[in-house]
């Protein structure tokens, strides 16, 4: 037997096929932190959450015609916090919304009872209406270079006061006349309040116009170059400016929408009820800065979606009608409010820091 050991040389074994180095900086991050990142994830998880309590806690919310009816309350917030989103990841929001849904209303209305006119007519002057009012808002931001808080709350004090005091000079009373028996009122109630059956259940024309909105706004905000306008004047105007985008432009337009959003609701108000009153709308504002807060925008701007403020306006919805549905006291909405509004914020400022962590 030999004392002697022979030395084998040392091989360099390569890494294994598809195996890739990595020094922790380009590690990807796990799939549920990437969904959770997304800004509707989180408010949808939590309107599952919000319609499995009432479910079990409301029995009533169980039936079809329940349903129905926590759909049209959702509606008629969504269809005002799609635009209000919009404006917001663009960096600004509109204390005037809620105020301009009932301006809106009441000329529509007032216009063509006063005038003995088809109801179209007044329909389409409040629609212009409700465009100037949001570009006025947009163009005194822009050229003032003022916060869009203090801009809106000038137009909303304006707005509650012109309200009230031009009903009571044109019809002596707090409220608008009954526009029913108009020529055109048939119309334009099938567009804007009319009611279709689905398996024996009575929904709202509203329910349908939301959905229509959320997809073409989601399609706006990303397949658009003007959604790429939205989240970089959100982001930083100026950098967005340096690179082209109208600034301008971006910022006039979405407090626009607002006004659209306005007019739309306001004429589902006035056509469903036939008469306006013209001290409604005040605090309503907040609760559609609240469905897109709680959808997942922020208020600094440039991150959000369009589907969040969705799921944001289902929640309110889901629970001013759950509340009722179980027999409690409604005034436990706004403590609810409150609430999920706080939860999204923190949920917001955890997503926000995830999402830009390396």
């Amino acid at each position: 037997m030999s004392m002697t050991q022979q030395a084998t040389p040392a091989v360099d074994t390569p890494p294994a096929p598809g195996r890739k180095q990595s020094d922790g900086r380009t590690r990807e991050r796990p799939l549920a932190l990437r969904l959770l990142a997304r800004p509707e994830v989180g408010v949808f998880l939590g309107a599952v959450a919000v319609l499995v309590f009432f479910l079990f806690t409301a029995p009533p919310v169980r039936d079809g015609s329940s349903m129905a009816n926590i759909l049209y309350q959702s509606s008629t917030i969504g269809i005002m916090a799609l635009p209000v989103a919009l404006l917001m990841i663009g960096g600004e929001f509109d204390l005037s919304a809620g105020v301009a849904v009932i301006t809106s209303a009441l000329t529509a209305s007032m216009l063509s009872y006063q005038l003995t006119l088809n109801v179209w007519v007044g329909v389409i002057v409040a629609l212009i209406v409700s465009l100037a009012i949001g570009a006025f808002n947009g163009w005194l931001l822009v050229k003032t270079g003022l916060p869009s808080f203090l801009v809106t709350l000038g137009t909303f004090l304006i707005l509650q006061g012109v309200n009230l005091a031009v009903t009571k000079l044109v019809t002596e009373n707090v409220a608008t006349d009954d526009i029913s028996d108009m020529d055109g009122f048939t119309q334009a109630q099938k567009l804007f309040a009319s009611t279709f059956n689905v398996g024996g259940v009575n929904v709202k024309i509203t329910v349908v116009w939301w959905l229509v909105f959320a997809a073409l706004a989601t399609w706006v905000l990303l397949r658009t170059k003007y959604g790429n306008w939205i989240f970089a004047v959100g982001g930083n105007k100026y950098s967005a400016r340096a690179v082209g985008v109208p600034v301008t432009f971006t910022k006039i337009s979405l407090f626009m929408l607002v006004g659209f959003g306005a007019w739309f609701v306001g004429m589902h108000q006035l056509f469903s009820f036939n008469t306006v009153q013209s001290g409604e709308g005040v605090g309503q504002e907040l609760i559609y800065i609240a469905a897109a807060v709680i959808g997942g925008c922020l208020l600094t701007g440039g991150y959000g979606s369009a589907i969040g403020p969705v799921f944001g306006a289902f929640m309110f919805g889901m629970v001013q009608q759950g509340i009722v549905y179980a027999g409690w006291n409604p005034d436990w909405f706004k403590a609810f409010l409150g609430v999920m509004l706080l939860g999204a914020v923190l949920i917001n400022l955890w997503v926000q820091r995830t999402a830009t962590r390396r």
